[in-house]
């Protein structure tokens, strides 16, 4: 119940958030966030570490850039154009992955990832280095003009709180419960006869749809496609997010999201502010040094807080109640 509360405030806020905020801001936010519920299906409740996020996520976006731009689709095909192609990166990453376990399958993950990238870098649509510009937002439904921005805000927020219906539902349904089973103790799921690797592979393949609906969605939110996103900097950014939000929780990645971007956007506007208000010179630098700050968030949530902001929260409210 308790729960529940939560997501319809949540719900409320987010309703209410385009008409007192940027709205192509606030979309970026959600994209981000259901990128980070996506990673966090794999590592939090599958056990799985992945350096290759970044490929779904920015494969996602050039191939729906493309279909919109290029070949004239529609915004929904367009979507399903990123979705089905990350979807098909993450079975055939996915596939030669599981084979190893630990340390491997990241490096396997990020060296597969990397592929990707340098694809993206020579590809003749990409636009290399300068990117994929120009994406048009097209129409929903070849009706509901997605020109405006607050408009196309619900439509975001539509997507983006439907995967994570689906990420609550996955992890809450048998197969989430096997997933689960595999991350706490592998070789019983397997005397148990579950078939390990079919239900990882499946995993990997679901968080990379959902990484890749992220993925697409930022791409048609912000009308262009850089390298930047299929860059393994962009997997340590989603990873970041999660550690810091909380590994295994379900608001943990939303809030890790809304932390990182927010500082990533807003760190120059803070600095400014307390230059201003403390007479310090050296916080008009803050905005250049995002890296650092991000860097001691993070070394502060794995000496302080372990588990994750949620997952520290969570866990002191479990030690009140009564046995």
């Amino acid at each position: 119940m308790n729960k529940n509360i939560g997501y319809a405030i949540a719900l409320a806020i987010a309703l209410a958030a385009p008409f007192v905020g940027y709205p192509v801001f606030l979309m970026k936010l959600l994209c981000f966030s259901l990128f980070a519920c996506a990673f966090n299906l794999l590592i939090g409740f599958t056990g799985l570490l992945s350096f290759g996020h970044a490929a779904f996520f920015g494969g996602a976006g050039y191939l729906a850039g493309y279909a919109l731009r290029d070949l004239g689709w529609p915004f929904e095909l367009g979507l399903l154009a990123g979705v089905v192609g990350a979807a098909l990166i993450g079975l055939v990453m996915g596939s030669l992955a599981i084979r190893r376990q630990g340390i491997y399958f990241s490096m396997i993950t990020l060296a597969l990832a990397q592929m990707v990238y340098f694809g993206a870098l020579r590809a003749p649509f990409t636009g290399g280095e300068d990117g994929l510009q120009g994406v048009p937002r097209g129409k929903l439904f070849g009706a509901i003009d997605l020109a405006n921005d607050t408009v196309l805000y619900f439509v975001v927020l539509a997507i983006c709180v439907a995967g994570f219906a689906l990420i609550v539902r996955t992890v809450h349904s048998p197969f989430g419960q096997v997933l689960k089973a595999i991350k706490e103790n592998e070789p019983r799921a397997i005397s148990l006869g579950y078939d390990v690797d079919k239900y990882k592979l499946m995993a990997f393949v679901l968080s990379a749809a959902l990484a890749g609906l992220a993925g697409a969605t930022k791409t048609v939110v912000l009308g262009f496609e850089t390298l930047t996103d299929v860059h393994w900097t962009m997997s340590g950014l989603v990873i970041l997010m999660t550690l810091v939000g909380g590994m295994g929780t379900l608001a943990g990645p939303i809030l890790g999201a809304l932390i990182i971007i927010m500082l990533e956007n807003k760190l120059g506007d803070i600095g400014t502010f307390l230059a201003r208000n403390t007479g310090v010179e050296w916080f008009n630098t803050l905005g250049e040094a995002v890296s650092m700050v991000t860097g001691l968030i993070f070394v502060a949530c794995v000496l302080l807080f372990r588990r994750g902001i949620v997952g520290e929260i969570v866990a002191r409210f479990d030690r009140k109640k009564p046995a």
